[in-house]
């Protein structure tokens, strides 16, 4: 049971998946409780990301989906729309699960001998905290990973559709000086993102050998020459 405090204290929360979904709040306008900040709508964009993968990669029919069991609520979420996206467009899923440094590693051992087309990549602080080795592994197995994260991209990850979590984070501090101005967290409306955003890594394109259309680079936010 959850303690009295934590149905009081105000809470600020920041680039959520899909808060609803999760449970944390019934209603994202008028969310009620002691609960509001910021929705990521990760969820929303997980589909598309399945589609630029088929887009990049034509003749794809496998993808390997790398989630934290640990982050269950929240990785389900993008799993079970992750999943329904790669059926629509006739594609293969495997799942793998990385909770740590080593099973990311464990993680492209077994694509290694399964040699799926791309890897799907989800939102998540273990992948963040380890990004350098995901960009290495990569590369040294020639599969390109995509993703829902900015930041992954600019790390090496061939390419993401989503939020900009930076900028929701940012929007959340204003959350924090309204509540300490004297509003409601119930009251607040819970922010989404106003716009999904496309970045590509024409570097990491070129180090796997991967021709990026030229129609998908010019509808790209984002390119990284």
């Amino acid at each position: 049971m959850p303690s009295p405090s934590a149905r009081t204290v105000p809470i600020v929360m920041v680039s959520v998946g899909d808060p609803v979904a999760a449970g944390v709040v019934g209603n994202l306008a008028r969310p009620g409780g002691n609960v509001t900040g910021t929705s990521a709508q990760s969820t929303a964009a997980i589909g598309k990301q399945i589609e630029i993968i088929r887009e990049v990669l034509p003749r794809a029919t496998r993808v390997a989906m790398l989630w934290n069991p640990a982050n269950a609520i929240f990785q389900q979420q993008l799993l079970g729309e992750a999943l329904t996206a790669a059926a629509k467009l006739q594609m293969l899923a495997r799942i793998l699960e990385v909770r740590n440094r080593d099973e990311l590693d464990r993680a492209f051992a077994e694509m290694r001998t399964e040699r799926p087309d791309a890897v799907l990549v989800f939102i998540d602080p273990v992948i963040t905290a380890n990004v350098d080795r995901l960009v290495e592994l990569s590369i040294a197995h020639r599969l390109p990973a995509f993703s829902g994260s900015r930041q992954l991209v600019q790390a090496g990850v061939l390419a993401s559709y989503g939020s900009d979590l930076t900028v929701m984070a940012h929007r959340a501090a204003i959350y924090v000086q309204r509540i300490l101005n004297g509003a409601k967290p119930g009251d607040l409306p819970i922010e989404q993102p106003t716009k999904f955003e496309m970045i590509v890594n024409l570097r990491t394109a070129g180090a796997l050998g991967i021709e990026v259309p030229a129609t998908l680079v010019a509808r790209a936010d984002e390119v990284i020459r």
